[in-house]
Formats: structure tokens, sequence, C-alpha cells
């Protein structure tokens, strides 16, 4: 039952970018848009990949470009501010909740930052950046009144001394999240890139929904997100080719562990999974809960 539903959503609710243009998004959209890029040591990439999407801030595709700088010493911040983007420094929000705890962190404080609409999430590392990864995730958000949370996927290679392996990327999202999310989230299996970055969601969704704040923040989002809204109300995008930094297979066990115990938590709230140690690391409560408080 699960895994037909499923298929039934991945037929029904995943789009290809090509679908959304900059000029479709500018003449149609009705909601604001911020793009947020959560920045570490990202001089490399961030000025190509800011300046693209001022470029669509001028067509009117989105309204605001914010770069979240964790305290780089390679001239992120700076080199952001020069192409255009809004920067702030991700100590300097929220400074109450104590010391950033990561990405995940990071993206929660940020959104104390953004009054759109509709916040995009994407990486600051990618290389060949194109400004069709903020349109494509916009898309959906913006034609479909039922979709509230969108997620990307791509064709990500992975590079090794120098060789390019098409297709190797992504070792742990198609190792473990997938056969994870099948196991004990099956309504989710066709959820291309659990672990993708790139994520375009209402904000108003995003102000309920908890975030884990370390590499778990995805996976637990789109969890959180389903369980609110249900499949219907989630969304994916094939954004084409996608390169990023590849790290080393010793390095990914660390992030494996953590998105693991991520989905265990999860899980084990439910009932359904007994005598596991909680290993995930912690999470920040959601903004309503905040304002309830």
């Amino acid at each position: 039952m699960a895994a037909t539903a499923a298929e039934g959503w991945a037929q029904q609710r995943s789009f290809h970018h090509s679908r959304y243009t900059a000029e479709r998004i500018a003449a149609t959209r009705e909601v604001s848009v911020t793009v947020c890029l959560p920045a570490r040591e990202c001089a490399a990439t961030i000025g190509a990949t800011v300046a693209q999407l001022a470029g669509l801030r001028e067509l009117g595709a989105i309204d605001d470009v914010l770069v979240v700088d964790a305290a780089s010493l390679d001239g992120t911040a700076a080199l952001a501010a020069e192409a255009g983007a809004r920067v702030v420094q991700e100590g300097e929000l929220m400074p109450a909740h104590g010391a950033v705890l990561g990405k995940g962190d990071a993206m929660w404080r940020a959104l104390g930052a953004i009054d759109s609409d509709v916040v995009v999430f994407l990486d600051a590392d990618v290389t060949d950046f194109s400004a069709h990864y903020a349109v494509g995730l916009v898309g959906p958000l913006v034609e479909e009144p039922q979709v509230s949370f969108v997620k990307a996927y791509y064709e990500r290679p992975l590079t090794h001394q120098g060789l390019e392996v098409p297709g190797g990327g992504g070792r742990v999202n198609h190792l473990l999240a997938r056969p994870a999310l099948a196991l004990f989230y099956p309504e989710l299996a066709g959820i291309r890139q659990p672990l993708a970055g790139e994520i375009a969601a209402r904000r108003e969704l995003l102000l309920a929904l908890p975030f884990t704040t370390g590499y778990g923040v995805e996976v637990a989002m789109l969890i959180d997100a389903w369980r609110r809204i249900g499949l219907d109300g989630l969304a994916q995008v094939d954004l084409g080719l996608h390169r990023n930094r590849s790290q080393p297979l010793p390095a990914l066990a660390p992030m494996a562990a953590t998105v693991l115990a991520t989905i265990a938590r999860r899980v084990s709230a439910e009932g359904r999974l007994h005598g596991v140690p909680d290993a995930a690391p912690p999470e920040r409560p959601s903004h309503d809960s905040l304002a309830l408080a």
C-alpha cells in the first residue's frame, strides 16, 4: 500500500527544472521568495553563485539573496556581499541560543532574518552553479497550490584523483538514507535524494518544524514535513547535473552515522524502535513553539 502510494506520488509530483524558467516564475508568482545560502569557507564558489542569483532578482524571479556565513576565514562574506548578497554572520542570529551547532542550526536561525513567503535553501559550494537550481525549486510552489515542500534531485558525479565517475556521488544517500526510508517510511521511498541540501518550502511550514543541528537536518526536515502536510504537500525537481566537493570515504562515516541516528530518533519517538541509544545531534525547537513559550 505504502509502496504504491510512493510510486504514484513520484509520477505526479516529480518535475524537471526546464518546466520553470526565470521569466515564467517572474510573470506568474504571487509569493515573495528569499534564497538562503549557509556558507563556510566557500570563496571558490560563492561569488559566481550569488551573481547568478542576483540576476534572478533583477529579472523579478526572486526577491532576496541571503548568505549566512559561518565566520569564514577565506573571504566568503566579502565576496558574497560584493556579488550582491545580503550577508549575515550566523553567530549574530538569535545569539540567546548560544553557539551555532552546524548547518542545520544556521538554517534554523536564518528564518529569523527572512520574512518572505517562500524560502529556498541552496548549497554554497556547488561548482558550475546554475540559476535554474533556484527557479526549478520555486516552480512547484508557484504553480501547485497544494505543494509546500520541494526537494531537489540530480545526477551527481564523483571526482577522485582527477577522474570523474558519473553517478558515483551521493554515496550516503544511496547506501543509507534511501534504504532506511524505504524500510521505516516506505511512503517516502520515491524521494530520489533525501539528503539533498537544495530545498524550497513555504516559510510558514518551516517555522512549524524543528531543525536537527547536524548532518541529519535534510532527512529530518523531510520526515517532519511529510508528517505535517502529507505526500500531496511534497514535490521533487530534477535539477540535472550537480557538482560539489566530494569527501573521501572515511570522512563519510560520521555523516552516515548521524543520518541513521536522526532517522532512528524519529522511528523511536513513534514507538516503533526500542532499546537504541539516541546518538542524533541536538535539535532546535520550531519557531512556532518558541513564540508560544
